[in-house]
């Protein structure tokens, strides 16, 4: 429905006004008119009616001669009868007509038309009352004879020749005295008729005059007024041409008016928008998702009944990247920013008028600011880190982190044909991945952990998809850049920190031995299936996961302190307690005491990082799980490291929940990797197998700390590689303990 603009009345009175008096002026002179009209009807009426009562007088006077002349006849002889009627109808007419006269009365013709008579004026009543003397005195004698006319039996001479004899009188006197009636009533109208003809006369000019003045000055009204409107159209124009946003107005059904602001074809990149719709306009350059959804946003703004503050939070459109314009060349994808605001007439939302802003430049440079605040809070992480951790931990992770870098790298240049090499593939770069953001996590890098999270979600993605393809793996070289790129940051960091300080010819030459020592990853399709047993006692489940690997290096000691690295796990494990809302102590007897070998020292550390993952995580219930089971909002893990001359022995033991193999087998259902006919056969052997496999978890939704189902799986490959062996140990609801033992030969 069309809008009915606000008019101001008050501009517009003086031409109501001077409408009104004109017509007005026209009104009454159409009455004047109709007035005198009929009083010149009623003089006409009585003009005709004087002539009438004098032709009827000469009709009487002349039917009384031709009965006089006629007596004796038959008086039922059709003349006889015919004279006789007449000359009663005009003595009747006669007298009815004079006294209507005389008292201006009510006539009516032949027709049956009635007529009213004005009133006369002196010299016409006299008139008038000379006839009806006259007429006074002769229609009695009319009337007696009339009485016994045609009665052949009563003698009516008499009477007649009275009526004879005064007829002879009266006549005369009644038709000078009719024709000067006729006369007066003749000369009063016509004068009537001249003073209405100069009173029209008169009107039409004083009309016709104040047409002209009305004319005038409206039409001087209208060129101010136009003058004005031109000027503000003028301005307007010069606004729109000259403003640097955009401008339109939207209706409701989202139609832009016809003027817009001449920015507006710059900024949307569309030369015909006035009219279009505004949809149509935004269609294949926003999502359908944000063009649905700015739909809603602008027929809530017509809604009277929200609020325009609270809905303008709700703008889809708030710094939206607007793509190129189909077919349109030159014109880049920008930012803009879409403002909307009411327009009211009286209380009515009438338009929406939208101011439209490109923001390309300003947000560009917030995500540059945001860029470099991001580094800057980067730096100041690492130095944080750099400031805070034992330079040989510091170095240790650099080291590590170019080697899982370097071996990621190898693995993504290594092509794979079969849909077997590419999840080989996959899970081996997985592995690494996850392996660098266990000890980034560890050092409190989160710009580490970020990137690794990041790229272990396309990795994720890739594994659920089922078929792969080389193609699939290119993103991850992103990912691979940005890591490298931090670990050169903490490096020179860390190098212009010490700088002043003499480096430690041990730690450089164990640096480098770690990175020369750093044993590659082995292909997936050389990876053995590991080989089960489990205890047969009742209360603890025993499994040993056998697996054998060629290899070995002599041992290098160093000269680092293994409390630092007790501290480090301690550090590590109540950060992941945090951020599950549990509460851990790691205890250690013998971490401090041992002497790892050299090409042990990183697969040590990063086991033992995955084992304390999965010992918070998975292991540790939260306080109030633990104090209902009547055990210590603390949980307990207890890491021990112990070696003789041919093994090295890892052990890590949390006093948590222990292995729940029934919700294992209800997970793997729950995947979809076995049937419920299928879980139900499996064994606690075949299920342990299951938890150790890639990709699998019995966490529901992974976060920076697990989920993934990597952690387990990282552990079997590195203690397959090394050729070493694995138990796990665990009572439901009491405790888990995993035991691993490397070669040190």
């Amino acid at each position: 429905m069309a809008t009915i603009p606000n008019v101001d009345n008050k501009r517009y009175q003086g031409l109501i006004i001077s409408i009104a008096l004109f017509l007005s002026l026209i009104g009454a002179l159409l009455a004047f008119t109709f007035y005198t009209s009929n009083l010149l009807e009623r003089n006409t009426a009585l003009i005709d009616q004087t002539n009438q009562v004098a032709n009827s007088a000469q009709a009487v006077i002349k039917d009384l001669f031709d009965l006089d002349s006629s007596y004796g006849e038959d008086t039922k002889s059709p003349h006889i009868q015919r004279v006789l009627n007449r000359l009663e109808q005009n003595t009747t007419l006669i007298t009815s007509s004079i006294a209507a006269i005389e008292q201006g009365g009510t006539i009516t013709d032949a027709e049956g038309k009635s007529y009213d008579l004005p009133n006369i004026d002196s010299d016409a009543q006299a008139n008038i009352a000379a006839a009806n003397e006259q007429w006074t005195a002769l229609e009695p004698k009319i009337q007696a004879y009339l009485k016994d006319a045609d009665n052949v039996m009563v003698p009516s001479a008499d009477e007649l020749t009275q009526a004879v004899e005064q007829a002879k009188t009266s006549s005369l006197f009644i038709n000078d005295s009719l024709d000067s009636l006729t006369k007066d009533v003749f000369n009063s109208a016509e004068r009537q008729a001249t003073t209405i003809r100069l009173i029209q006369v008169l009107g039409v000019a004083a009309i016709f005059t104040y047409f002209l003045i009305f004319v005038f000055f409206f039409v001087r009204r209208l060129r101010e007024t136009d003058a004005e409107a031109f000027a503000a159209r003028r301005e307007t124009q010069e606004i729109m041409e000259t403003v640097n946003t955009g401008l339109f107005l939207l209706d409701k059904d989202l139609n832009i008016g016809q003027q817009h602001s001449h920015a507006l074809t710059n900024i949307i990149g569309t030369d015909t928008l006035a009219g279009e719709n505004f949809t149509n306009v935004l269609r294949g350059r926003i999502s359908d998702k944000d063009l649905n959804t700015t739909r809603q946003f602008i027929e809530q703004l017509y809604n009277p009944r929200v609020k325009e503050k609270l809905v303008d939070s709700l703008n889809p459109l708030n710094k939206v990247m607007l793509h190129n314009a189909h077919g349109a060349e030159g014109t880049d994808s920008r930012y803009l920013d879409f403002k909307f605001s009411r327009v009211y007439e009286d209380k009515d939302i009438a338009r929406i008028l939208v101011n439209v802003n490109d923001v390309s430049d300003a947000v560009y440079l917030e995500q540059r600011l945001e860029k470099e605040r991001s580094q800057n809070d980067m730096q100041i992480e690492m130095l944080t880190t750099i400031l805070n951790v034992n330079p040989k931990i510091i170095n240790e992770f650099i080291s590590n982190t170019k080697v899982h870098i370097d071996k990621m790298n190898n693995i993504l240049k290594n092509p794979g044909s079969s849909q077997f090499e590419l999840e080989g593939k996959l899970k081996a770069i997985y592995r690494e991945m996850h392996s660098l953001k266990g000890e980034a996590s560890a050092l409190k890098l989160h710009s580490f952990t970020k990137i690794a999270s990041d790229a272990e979600d396309k990795l994720d993605v890739l594994q659920n998809q089922g078929k792969l393809s080389g193609n699939n793996f290119l993103p991850l070289a992103v990912h691979l850049d940005d890591l490298l790129s931090l670990s050169n940051t903490i490096e020179t960091l860390g190098e212009r920190i010490n700088q002043a300080v003499p480096k430690n010819t041990s730690v450089s030459k164990s640096a480098d031995a770690t990175k020369s020592a750093a044993p590659r990853a082995t292909p997936a399709s050389d990876i053995q299936k590991p080989k089960v047993t489990v205890s047969e006692n009742p209360a603890i489940h025993d499994s040993a996961i056998n697996m054998a690997i060629a290899g070995g290096n002599d041992i290098d000691l160093s000269d680092e302190s293994n409390d630092d690295q007790l501290s480090f796990y301690r550090d590590f494990a109540k950060d992941i307690a945090a951020r599950q809302g549990k509460q851990v102590q790691l205890n250690s007897q013998t971490l401090a005491q041992v002497a790892i070998p050299a090409h042990l020292k990183n697969v040590v550390k990063e086991i033992s990082i995955q084992l304390l993952r999965n010992a918070v995580v998975h292991g540790i219930e939260t306080p109030a799980v633990r104090q209902s089971a009547d055990k210590p909002a603390v949980g307990t893990i207890d890491l021990e490291v112990q070696g003789d001359s041919r093994d090295l022995i890892i052990t890590l033991q949390d006093d948590g929940q222990g292995i729940d193999y029934d919700s294992i087998r209800q997970k793997l259902i729950t995947k979809g990797r076995f049937s419920a006919e299928a879980a139900a056969q499996l064994n606690q052997d075949e299920l342990l197998k299951q938890l150790f496999a890639s990709g699998f978890s019995t966490k529901d939704q992974a976060d920076e700390d697990g989920g993934r189902g990597v952690g387990l799986d990282i552990i079997k490959a590195q203690v397959k590689e090394y050729d070493g062996k694995l138990n796990v140990n665990s009572e439901l609801g009491q405790m888990t303990r995993f035991t691993i033992t490397l070669p040190k030969v």
